[in-house]
């Protein structure tokens, strides 16, 4: 049994508010020391390309070489590794993959355009984007499911090149992370990770090209180093650690629920545990099948320390009260494990995903069930949505006037800009009347 003490909190007591934000509250990146160390990382890269990429990752992931196309993986190394990994490793993949892709196959949008009856015509026009990082996890694990959550969706937007890059600590290479490059189809895979290759994604060296936009998850370096890039670059989203929070009625097994908790815990010391029940006892039980489970649990002292500083059970009056804490927790998972979960959904208005039902833990959208596990976290599920098609997809506004619209439009532009003090917008716009065969 564990000695595991997880911190019982009761939504009616006084003070809970603050005791719930002072849990909930996290900056990824208030380190002024990593901030000060991601910075020097990316004027050197920037001022030296490959020579520095060469110099932090043999200082930061013990990896030697000589030029930086010696971290390049080749598309033989990849399709190799697919043939090396074994058969029910390749077959999850490819099936995770093709349900990836079925899914984001939906969220494709066609460029439109109308006509106006003055022969005007207005539309969008989308198109994805040339050039695309993605920063795959390497340190304390490693994430072939990452590639295909970032890689596939980005296929599907038709993204012209992907590049991915992700470190290999020590000279370790996980086999299922290049094969699933692979089936994803990463054009050009490096051994590089950290701000160094935050870096050398957003400003391009003499090897790694430079790209329009980063996305993929990673510790707080390249948290920071994301933000640092911004403007020079576009991003996906700054993650925070991963979290979870579950709402139960007090009729799912305990051990299911203790499993879906832990499910998260593992990832890190940092990442968030939540359990909400109107069920005093259901709550007494899933403490003591943590308890009971824990010691079984391979990454068991991750587990221990993530729900001991962020974990919480949590007791509710209702689902009124459960679903207003939802709502301002804005978690980036969500579990309904009650009965009947369809009828909450219209009063749900903040979640990164949500799993309905007690047959579906938040595990099977992590691999495999289809829509995408890059997840917006700490609370930025209020104006931020999952990783999509749409991240890698640009538009541009159609606009093709008719002498007769331009005519028309003249007359409301001239106005609106002479009361800007915009002269010349306004004349720019006069001149187009005239041509129109209208009058001043």
């Amino acid at each position: 049994m564990s000695d595991l003490q997880l911190r019982r909190l009761n939504a009616g007591d006084a003070g809970f508010g603050e005791t719930l934000d002072a849990l909930l509250a996290w900056d990824s990146v208030s380190d002024e020391a990593v901030a000060s160390t991601v910075a020097a990382v990316l004027a050197d890269i920037r001022q030296r390309g490959d020579a520095a990429v060469l110099e932090c990752t043999r200082r930061f992931d013990a990896v030697e070489a000589s030029n930086v196309s010696e971290l390049e993986f080749s598309a033989e190394q990849l399709q190799a590794a697919l043939t090396r990994i074994d058969s029910a490793q390749r077959q999850a993949l490819e099936e995770a993959a093709d349900r990836i892709r079925r899914y984001h196959e939906r969220q494709q949008q066609a460029s439109w355009q109308y006509q106006e009856d003055d022969g005007t015509v207005l539309g969008q026009q989308i198109r994805g984007m040339d050039r695309v990082g993605l920063y795959v996890p390497g340190g304390k694990a490693t994430y072939p499911s990452s590639v295909l959550m970032n890689a596939v969706p980005a296929k599907v937007a038709g993204v012209g090149e992907l590049i991915a890059v992700s470190p290999t600590p020590n000279g370790y290479v996980n086999d299922m992370v290049l094969a699933a490059a692979a089936i994803a189809g990463v054009d050009r895979l490096f051994a590089v990770g950290g701000a160094q290759a935050i870096a050398a994604l957003a400003f391009g060296t003499e090897t790694i090209p430079r790209v329009d936009k980063i996305v993929g998850p990673g510790n707080i370096y390249v948290a920071t180093a994301k933000r640092q890039v911004f403007g020079s670059v576009g991003l996906d989203m700054i993650a925070g650690p991963s979290e979870i929070l579950v709402v139960c009625d007090g009729k799912t097994d305990p051990d299911w629920i203790a499993m879906d908790l832990f499910s998260q815990a593992e990832h890190d010391e940092d990442a968030q545990s939540l359990l909400i029940s109107p069920d005093a006892e259901f709550l007494d039980k899933v403490a003591e099948s943590v308890a009971r489970l824990l010691p079984q649990m391979e990454r068991q002292d991750i587990i221990r320390q993530s729900l001991a500083a962020r974990g919480a059970l949590i007791k509710v009056a209702d689902m009124a009260e459960a679903i207003a804490l939802i709502n301002r927790i804005a978690p980036e998972h969500l579990e309904l494990s009650v009965d009947n979960p369809e009828q909450y959904l219209p009063e749900i208005r903040h979640a990164g995903a949500i799993f309905l039902g007690r047959h579906t833990p938040e595990a099977l959208g992590d691999y495999c069930a289809g829509p995408n596990h890059v997840l917006p976290t700490s609370g930025t599920a209020r104006f931020s949505s999952p990783l999509g098609v749409y991240d890698f997809q640009k538009r541009s506004s159609i606009i093709n006037c008719s002498p007769a619209g331009a005519a028309k439009l003249a007359r409301t532009a001239s106005v609106l800009a002479r009361g800007e003090s915009l002269t010349a917008h306004a004349v720019s716009a006069e001149y187009r009347l005239q041509a129109g065969g209208e009058d001043e």
